[in-house]
């Protein structure tokens, strides 16, 4: 009995140095399990890129610098090689890689040191988006990816950035950028809030059920403007504008109604086209040559619409790195690999 009553005390012991260390409670449960998968990954470290010499910078240090270029990409395990050769592919295009800011938002709190190790000198911040704000509103949809909370984080982007970020590129995880994205950074939004390549030849009806359409309360949304289809995966946003009408809770307020009525089957996209289609300020498609993930449970390969190229956009299915690895590239796929910087430890 006495080695059963010290043993007790041992279990007790060690159990009120877990609950009382605060060391030990840095990460959420989960989010502890997650980091050990961070043991797959190494990232080779990019070259040094510096500044033209006809770069404007200034004296200020930190994100308020009015010089910055700033760029939103999230971080998630899944993505997280493609998000790495985003951010490679930028610099390297850049002609003021050192006037680039960076906001990478993600759900676990231990990707800042990988970030560091693969770009030293890079400008950046993490922002940890809590998923509790969207679990609640988030509605099933026709790929189980698209319910990730991470793909709803660009709603909150206003909330998430300082207040002195007045404008922001938002970027998707599977795209590279092939052109000096200071061009799209200088884009006229005019008067609006968001501006994004759109594509109105689409069927635009399709991107919402057949309840939206019957039911005038909601079919309304669109009256008086002319909606178009946009990809969100890259846009311009004026942070000022949307923090003074506050479109952030319009957004909430539609995937409100879908969990209660089902009127769109797509996940974060509807909301944005129902809150922005037809006051979107229009950029070139050169910025945004989508669709090249196709479908990978066919494996179809898709080309480059016609015109000129700034940004492949990996959409759909299928991920360059993941059709690489599998020895069953698409033809396209070969533009993405200069900029991985992946490496696999064994």
């Amino acid at each position: 009995m006495l080695w059963l009553i010290r043993f007790s005390g041992f279990c007790s012991a060690a159990m009120l140095l877990i609950l009382l260390s605060p060391s030990l409670q840095s990460f959420h449960p989960a989010e502890a399990i997650r980091s050990n998968h961070l043991d797959r990954f190494s990232f080779r470290q990019a070259s040094t890129f510096r500044n033209a010499h006809q770069c404007i910078s200034s004296n200020r240090t930190g994100v308020c610098d009015p010089s910055l270029v700033h760029v939103a990409i999230t971080l998630d395990l899944q993505y997280l090689r493609g998000s790495i050769a985003a951010v490679h592919s930028i610099l390297q295009h850049s002609q003021c890689p050192g006037n680039i800011f960076f906001h990478f938002l993600l759900t676990q709190t231990n990707l800042e040191s990988l970030v560091r190790s693969t770009f030293p000198e890079l400008k950046f911040k993490v922002y940890y988006f809590h998923p509790e704000i969207v679990k609640n509103l988030i509605s099933t949809s026709v790929r189980q990816a698209l319910e990730q909370p991470l793909n709803y984080a660009r709603n909150y982007l206003p909330d998430l950035l300082e207040s002195c970020v007045q404008r922001v590129i938002y970027l998707d995880s599977d795209l590279v950028v092939v052109d000096d994205i200071d061009k799209l950074w200088s884009t006229s939004l005019g008067g609006s809030t968001i501006g994004a390549p759109e594509y109105c030849h689409a069927n635009f009806t399709k991107y919402f059920t057949a309840a939206f359409w019957s039911d005038r309360r909601f079919s309304a949304a669109f009256a008086g403007r002319r909606p178009c289809y946009f990809n969100t995966g890259v846009m311009v946003i004026d942070l000022v504008k949307w923090r003074r009408v506050g479109y952030t809770r319009r957004i909430e307020r539609w995937m409100e109604i879908q969990k209660v009525r089902r009127i769109y089957e797509l996940g974060s996209l509807p909301p944005f086209l129902l809150v922005f289609a037809g006051h979107v300020a229009p950029i070139e498609h050169r910025w945004n040559q989508h669709g090249l993930g196709g479908d990978n449970v066919r494996g179809s390969c898709r080309d480059l619409h016609a015109g000129p190229v700034s940004l492949l956009h990996w959409s759909g299915s299928g991920k360059p790195w993941l059709r690489l690895d599998s020895k069953r590239p698409c033809p396209l796929d070969a533009l993405w690999a200069p900029y991985d910087l992946y490496g696999h430890t064994q």
